[in-house]
């Protein structure tokens, strides 16, 4: 009689286990994916870029506290920049740096910012498409490199947030309180 009760449970354990989902295998190609897509597109543990650029006018895009602190649109001009300098990189086509980085940040146009927020989505889209593709060895090759693009546009849509909770344009109901 015992043994039916403790086998049982150890039944039903054993049956929930085999009908359970196969845990998903964490690769390098899906781990620096993921770093890419929560900072472009996906929101997880913070707000993405593509949040942090909705809904805002040139005019707020333009916006900038007068401390010395980057407008929104600024700070997405410098995102474009690296990103297609760094999808450039990996594709193997020539590259140009600035002469100053403050050049990549200046080159605003409010009245273009429509094409800034579209160019936006568009540089870290072809970036997560390239990683999509990649050889492992060429994965292999520029793995540190995708981790710190991830890294670089978490900080600066990070920066864009604190400029529009300054500004008031940030709904904290979007994330980020």
């Amino acid at each position: 009689m015992y043994s039916r009760i403790f086998a049982l449970p150890l039944l039903a354990f054993s049956l929930a286990a085999q009908t359970a989902p196969p845990a998903k295998t964490v690769t390098l190609r899906s781990s620096l994916l993921e770093q890419l897509r929560t900072t472009h597109n996906r929101q997880e543990w913070f707000v993405p870029a593509n949040a942090a650029v909705e809904g805002l006018t040139p005019k707020q895009a333009s916006w900038t506290d007068g401390s010395g602190n980057h407008s929104v649109g600024q700070l997405a001009n410098h995102l474009i920049f690296w990103n297609r300098q760094q999808l450039s990189r990996m594709r193997g086509e020539p590259t140009t740096r600035p002469g100053n980085n403050d050049e990549t940040f200046n080159a605003f146009d409010a009245a273009k910012w429509s094409a800034t927020v579209r160019e936006l989505d568009e540089v870290l889209t072809a970036l997560e498409k390239e990683v999509e593709g990649m050889s492992d060895e060429k994965l292999q090759q520029f793995a540190s490199a995708i981790g710190h693009i991830a890294t670089h546009n978490a900080y600066h849509v990070g920066q864009m947030l604190f400029v529009r909770k300054l500004q008031g344009s940030w709904d904290p109901a979007r994330g980020v309180k």
